[in-house]
């Protein structure tokens, strides 16, 4: 039979954002952190570059701030900024506490590289694999902690409302949730619920996230009544390995911070002709660009050269990326490395305040499934995994400052099973769930126009009853799930991308190239909104 579970807090989703919720809160809670794969499998894991902090005395807070502020194109929301910068030392010092070992120089001070759109070196790293640094040491933490339980193998289905049991009021009482041991979905309860799910670019044909990035927090909250704002700007980073058998491997920021030129097949230079700042210019200016050249030259990628620095100094800073250009038969010290953009992070997401909490009671969102307003139009480079702590940080304080008023979550019924049958149409959902990341490549990518995004809302919207129809009759997968929820997402994308009349930020359209005089979010209304309660 399905297990039932109940804790003080649920967690979903077990990366930087994650983790930090659960490393902070008090110990006398009992809290579940549930994850689709293993623990430390989500998009942490794989971000090489590090975070931006102010760590020197040449650099200052309002540095951080205006430079934030300049990549977000107009919107950002400057009392967002300035918390996540203001708390930024403070939650590097945690870490660093907690054990992850950055990178120093010589002179044992930490060393700190700077990366497109930062005005001085401020990112802390931990050589060429901080986001692996920063899973395993806090996945090690929570695993000696007696109140934190780890759970992997699990995949949320559907938040659990007040609404949904017919009970008055606006709180969020746990999650259905998927067992992929038994493909039983088991009941969660909790008094406060955390989505931690990270973002949705497995919309897109090309991505460099991890297979689970499909939305899933994001298409729960939207389900359950939460806004959602600014889906439309989707960050494709600039330089993805270009390679047959390199599965979505992307190379940091970090390679052109530290003198890494992009180069035509000719050899020759082109990104002095797109920016003043070359290859130091934003990533959506970055993007662009080589995406231009690349339709300009009819190529499939261009080239990302390091190999003019000395061969010692490359394998010292980028050891994971030389070890892995190596497999392929590239020496990075040698020759250019091929490069493409892909679908890298989602900026928009669910809408919260600065305490992390979102339209529903007692529902928390943090990292990439979020929308702070930090962002803007444009994540500037390793801010993500700081929003991840600062944020991660400020739930928790919420959550142990209202926890001694919340009461146990109510009973809610188990999952009902009985009017479902097993699949034979597994091609159906393999089926769609390529056609879905074509035409979201193909209309709602880098440059896009009016008629394109009309023809992905006729697709999504076809896509979108199939789905229904299907989840409606037959027990739930995970490939089904991420599906169904892939297809919320990039409906909310494309319902968002339709409504910006103007170019701003990762939003380019053709037919609308200039911007138009006052910046606004977008905003994205369900029917099932209900005001929140301060």
């Amino acid at each position: 039979m399905p297990q039932s579970h109940e804790y003080d807090v649920l967690i979903i989703g077990s990366g930087a954002a994650g983790l930090t919720v659960a490393l902070n809160l008090p110990e006398h809670l009992k809290v579940c952190v549930i994850s689709k794969a293993a623990i430390s499998s989500g998009a942490t894991l794989w971000a090489q570059g590090g975070i931006a902090a102010v760590l020197d005395d040449e650099d200052s807070s309002e540095n951080h701030v205006q430079d934030t502020l300049i990549a977000g194109g107009g919107l950002c929301s400057e009392e967002a900024v300035r918390f996540t910068v203001e708390h930024s030392k403070e939650s590097i010092e945690w870490l660093i506490g907690t054990g992850v070992d950055f990178t120093r120089d010589t002179d044992a001070q930490f060393h700190l590289t700077r990366e497109g759109g930062h005005s001085h070196r401020r990112i802390i790293h931990a050589a060429d694999a901080t986001g692996h640094a920063v899973s395993t040491t806090l996945t090690t933490q929570a695993q000696a902690r007696p109140n934190i339980e780890l759970m992997s193998g699990r995949v949320a289905v559907d938040l659990i409302t007040n609404r949904k049991l017919a009970l008055p009021g606006n709180r969020c009482v746990g999650a259905y949730v998927l067992n992929l041991e038994d493909n039983h979905v088991e009941l969660f309860r909790a008094r406060f619920t955390v989505i931690a799910t990270g973002g949705a670019s497995k919309a897109y044909r090309y991505t460099t996230n991890p297979d689970g990035a499909s939305g899933d927090g994001i298409a729960m909250a939207w389900r359950a009544g939460c806004r959602v704002a600014n889906m439309e700007f989707n960050q494709f980073h600039p330089t993805c390995l270009y390679h047959p058998h390199a599965k979505s491997f992307l190379i940091t920021e970090a390679v052109r911070g530290e003198g890494g030129l992009l180069k035509l097949p000719d050899g020759s230079r082109f990104m002095d002709r797109f920016d003043k700042r070359g290859e130091l210019a934003p990533r959506d200016i970055v993007a662009r660009a080589i995406d231009h050249e690349m339709k300009r030259l009819g190529a499939d990628h261009v080239y990302l050269d390091i190999s003019h620095k000395p061969a010692d100094f490359i394998r010292q800073h980028f050891p994971t990326i030389y070890e892995k250009c190596l497999e392929f038969g590239i020496d990075i010290t040698r020759e250019p490395i091929p490069v493409v953009p892909a679908a890298h992070y989602t900026c928009g997401g669910i809408v919260s305040d600065n305490r992390a909490r979102t339209d529903i009671n007692q529902l928390y969102v943090v990292g990439e499934a979020g929308f702070t307003g930090l962002h803007g139009a444009n994540r500037m480079a390793s801010n993500s995994l700081l929003e991840c702590l600062v944020y991660g940080r400020a739930a928790a304080a919420d959550i142990t400052r209202r926890e001694a008023d919340i009461p146990a979550p109510p009973e809610a019924p188990a999952w009902d099973e009985s009017q479902v049958r097993d699949s034979d149409e597994d091609v159906v959902i393999s089926h769609n769930w390529d056609e879905l990341r074509h035409f979201m490549w193909d209309y709602v990518g880098i440059v896009r126009t009016t008629k394109r995004l009309q023809r992905a809302k006729h697709r999504v919207d076809l896509l979108s009853q199939e789905i229904s129809e299907f989840y409606s009759n037959y027990r739930v997968t995970n490939d089904l799930l991420e599906l169904r929820n892939l297809v919320t997402v990039s409906d909310l994308i494309i319902c968002s991308a339709l409504q910006r009349k103007e170019s701003r930020g990762l939003h380019y359209t053709l037919d609308y190239p200039g911007l138009v005089h006052e910046a606004r979010d977008t905003v994205l209304v369900p029917t099932t909104y209900r005001i929140p309660s301060p």
